[in-house]
């Protein structure tokens, strides 16, 4: 008797404890299911204000001139985001002028790392002497809104009068480490086809880079 009730205890204590690994796990993916839920394509984009190493706050809105914008989650720290800051430089080189510039914005927490902190953002962009906004997401409202995950993730919106439609998301070009062996430029091609009237065909890629640093996470 003593046995097996030994045994009931035993089996009482080992599906108690599976419970509880089920729980943990199903609450640490539905966690990450939060954080990567996000726009999809066709999606209206809610405009927001970002403060920038300029000094000003930026939103998408106050820029008539724009048709739609290149958005780049980026940071400072990321190797992934410094193999790939000539490039979003030159996306913006290229597009500001068509009315297609970039924001790139900076979702990190800084306490998880000095380099992403606001006054190093600011001498960042200083000395590369950045031709676009940097901005901080402070909040880390704007990523979770996008559903960015990793830096650098790019997005491009197009402008229908007031509103801002998602129409690509995903990496920049499907080389991380080497800007001389790209073969697929993914932004450049969404951002041709838009200004050349046309659809995006390849709408949703896979960024790669360094995992964003949640507050309290």
């Amino acid at each position: 008797m003593k046995k097996a009730m030994k045994k009931i205890y035993l089996l009482g204590s080992v599906s108690v404890m599976l419970m509880g690994l089920v729980a943990v796990f199903a609450f640490k993916n539905t966690n990450e299911i939060i954080v990567d839920k996000g726009y999809a394509i066709g999606d209206v984009v809610t405009d927001f204000k970002l403060k920038s190493t300029t000094g000003k706050t930026v939103s998408m809105v106050e820029n008539r001139s724009a048709k739609g914008y290149i958005v780049i989650f980026t940071c400072n720290h990321c190797p992934f985001s410094k193999a790939y800051e000539s490039r979003i430089m030159a996306l913006d080189k290229k597009y500001a002028s068509q009315g297609y510039p970039v924001l790139a914005i900076n979702p990190n927490d800084p306490a998880a790392y000095e380099e992403d902190t606001f006054e190093n953002m600011q001498a960042v962009a200083k000395a590369k002497n950045y031709s676009f906004e940097y901005l901080q997401d402070e909040t880390q409202n704007v990523a979770r809104a996008f559903g960015a995950a990793r830096t650098p993730s790019a997005y491009v919106v197009k402008r229908e009068g007031d509103k801002f439609i998602m129409q690509y998301i995903g990496g920049i070009d499907d080389n991380t480490q080497d800007a001389n062996g790209v073969t697929k430029r993914y932004v450049e091609d969404a951002v041709n086809s838009l200004l050349a009237g046309k659809p995006v065909v390849a709408n949703v890629t896979k960024s790669v880079g360094c995992a964003i640093k949640w507050k309290g996470v």
